[in-house]
């Protein structure tokens, strides 16, 4: 039997049998391409940056001063009051209801079930001010239901309640779906009752998409126009919403003071998106 001899060197270590070649450097997963993240901020500050920045260019022109005039004006202050009370008004319905329907469409099974799916979607392919003339008609002087809503700011909870009612329920759908609903059933054989079981189970687990699908129904209020403006009847001081009062500005010339309530809203938007989602990564490390 012959034996192999390690060469040595003068240390005594074994020298190694050729040259080392240098381990090529792999991009970690997920870690994004210069391409890539360039034409995405690009995008990103030609159809969103720059337009706000130039919205808050414009509302800032003229000084605080100015700013803070156009929008504690009567009519804008009251537009605004009008906006984010009914907004929110708005949200809080969508997240009780959005969620119930959403449960209905996941959990239960009746006669219609796609259709009624289908229909959710309406408000986002309905032109908004379609949507208006529909409701007008249908809550109007001559509503076929005898209810009167026209120029009341019951009317305009209404139409907001229409274009935003998908939100929630889009968002809190897909959650019901990949629920393990084996959980469920363990948590019932253990002798927890209905209640218990949603209370400690299901809502933990649908309260981020609840959350994300109220804060962007909330914005999609304080921002609508075409559903409101021929309900609301647009009165200062009583129906009048900021989207149509910003248009009116800008009918009047009155670019700077329009983009001053427009980035009053813009704030508005900003802190509430903020402070949800922080109440959601804070019940997310509490789970």
């Amino acid at each position: 039997m012959t034996s192999k001899i390690l060469e040595t060197d003068s240390t005594g270590l074994g020298t190694p049998p050729g040259p080392v070649r240098p381990v090529a450097r792999r991009r970690p997963p997920g870690a994004p391409t210069a391409l890539g993240l360039g034409s995405a901020m690009i995008f990103l500050s030609l159809i969103v940056l720059i337009p706000l920045a130039a919205v808050l260019w414009k509302s800032a022109e003229h000084g605080p001063g100015f700013f803070w005039k156009s929008v504690t004006t009567p009519d804008a202050w009251a537009a605004l009051k009008l906006t984010v009370v009914a907004s929110i008004v708005v949200a809080l319905i969508n997240l009780v209801m959005g969620t119930l329907i959403a449960w209905v469409l996941v959990r239960d099974s009746f006669p219609g079930k796609a259709v009624l799916d289908t229909l959710i979607d309406l408000p986002f392919a309905l032109p908004t001010i379609v949507a208006g003339l529909v409701l007008l008609e249908l809550y109007g002087a001559d509503s076929p239901l005898g209810i009167n809503l026209a120029y009341t700011r019951v009317g305009v909870a209404v139409a907001l309640l229409f274009v935003t009612l998908p939100f929630v329920v889009r968002t809190v759908q897909p959650v019901l779906l990949e629920l393990d609903r084996d959980m469920e059933q363990a948590a019932a054989s253990l002798g927890a009752g209905n209640l218990t079981i949603f209370r400690r189970i299901i809502l933990p687990n649908l309260m981020p998409a609840m959350v994300s699908g109220t804060a962007l129904a909330f914005t999609r209020s304080i921002a609508e126009f075409g559903s409101t403006v021929l309900i609301s009847g647009n009165l200062p001081f009583k129906t009048q919403v900021a989207a149509v009062q910003i248009f009116g500005q800008i009918e009047n010339d009155n670019t700077a003071s329009a983009a001053a309530v427009s980035t009053a809203l813009l704030v508005v938007a900003f802190v509430v998106l903020v402070t949800l989602d922080l109440v959601q990564r804070w019940g997310s490390r509490r789970g």
